[in-house]
């Protein structure tokens, strides 16, 4: 927008940054980097922390400037994502110079389900599009309705749910919880795959 100088260098920094993050995490995510290749590892992780918290004070800085689509509950979803983001990464870092590093993993993999809501809602939007046949539960044309104000928040909530279910099976070590879990998981990528499915269909394929 011409004369914004703030909001232009949020909103490229926002977008920029979001390619290396995206990769920059599924890389962490490989349980071999961290015995291979520690130092890429650590380094690797904190370039994700930087332009994870980068990203999120642009994101909170374009919002306040400039809005948002879908109205307040939009708005104060997508603000608490960006506040859950910080606090992951504050509470990931001072783990890792603690050298807690069950905890900081913890932390770390919260972080990652705190900054992949961007994915989680197009993926889940696009899901529920073609589950569904086409919008129900909001105005495509305006971007507001009940869906999407539930999904401002499930975004993120929903994932930190799963992954806190995936921390109590494994530390309650109990075959039926065991079992339980990988069926949520099933569940839950099964999903994701619909989504996928639909957002390459519906968003990506066609731009290409």
């Amino acid at each position: 927008m011409p004369g914004d100088l703030a909001g232009n260098v949020a909103l490229f920094m926002h977008v920029a940054f979001a390619v290396v993050i995206i990769a920059g995490g599924l890389l962490q995510l490989v349980p071999q980097m961290r015995t291979v290749a520690p130092v890429l590892h650590r380094w690797n992780g904190r370039t994700y922390v930087a332009l994870a918290v980068v990203s999120s004070l642009a994101g909170m800085l374009m919002m306040a400037t400039r809005g948002t689509v879908g109205g307040p509950f939009m708005y104060a979803g997508m603000t608490l994502d960006s506040l859950l983001v910080l606090g992951f990464a504050y509470m990931a870092v001072r783990e890792a110079r603690a050298r807690r590093f069950d905890s900081h993993r913890r932390w770390a993999l919260r972080l990652f389900m705190a900054v992949s809501a961007v994915w989680s809602f197009r993926v889940g939007l696009m899901g529920w599009l073609l589950i569904n046949g086409g919008p129900v539960g909001f105005d495509p044309v305006a971007f507001r309705g009940p869906f999407l104000d539930v999904l401002a928040f499930a975004q993120y909530l929903l994932p930190l749910a799963v992954l806190e279910l995936y921390f109590r099976a494994l530390a309650s070590r109990s075959m039926l919880a065991g079992r339980a879990m990988a069926a949520t998981l099933f569940a839950a990528t099964t999903l994701m795959g619909v989504g996928i499915f639909g957002a390459a269909i519906g968003m990506w394929l066609p731009r290409l």
